[in-house]
């Protein structure tokens, strides 16, 4: 395996978290478990990573993450919305103190004028905050997934660095 740079990019998360003694859970769609992998490339992973759930199809969204019918039904699977009730759903399901959820669309069909091919909706939880953003990703299925996942993990990495400048919460 090749040395990337998101892989600095993972271990700084790596040692972040355990610093706080915190761990780490995924919830993806769009990406197919390939957070999972690129967080678990990184050697000494297991200190800090509990796992992820591939919830591509609704019914998983809702069964294994608590995803309310009604944010599917109103929102759609691709929303602000989903996400955040995502990464809720990772952080009581994996028993983590840390999680990340995408759900996007990566193409090539799929998309709406109000939501097109390369949208993704990512959201985080950190020290008890949840954050979420719209992202507008170009190129074909792989490259969807792959900004998809540098976007979700650099995001994280910032997060992180804040919490861990601020101080954990009371």
């Amino acid at each position: 395996m090749q040395h990337t740079v998101i892989q600095d990019v993972v271990a700084g998360i790596g040692q972040c978290l355990k610093d706080n003694s915190w761990f780490l859970g995924a919830a993806e769609s769009c990406t197919g478990g390939l957070i999972g992998s690129t967080l678990t490339d990184v050697p000494g992973s297991s200190e800090w990573f509990a796992g992820g759930v591939v919830a591509y199809a609704n019914r998983i969204k809702q069964e294994l993450l608590g995803v309310a019918p009604d944010i599917l039904d109103t929102h759609g699977a691709v929303s602000r919305e989903t996400v955040l009730a995502m990464a809720q759903g990772a952080a009581k399901l994996l028993e983590v103190d840390v999680t990340l959820a995408v759900s996007g669309i990566a193409g090539p069909s799929g998309g709406t004028r109000e939501k097109p091919v390369g949208t993704v909706y990512m959201a985080w939880y950190v020290d008890g905050e949840f954050s979420a953003e719209r992202f507008q990703f170009t190129g074909n299925r792989d490259a969807i997934k792959s900004q998809t996942v540098t976007a979700a993990i650099t995001r994280l990495a910032k997060l992180l660095d804040w919490s861990a400048r601020e101080g954990p919460s009371a």
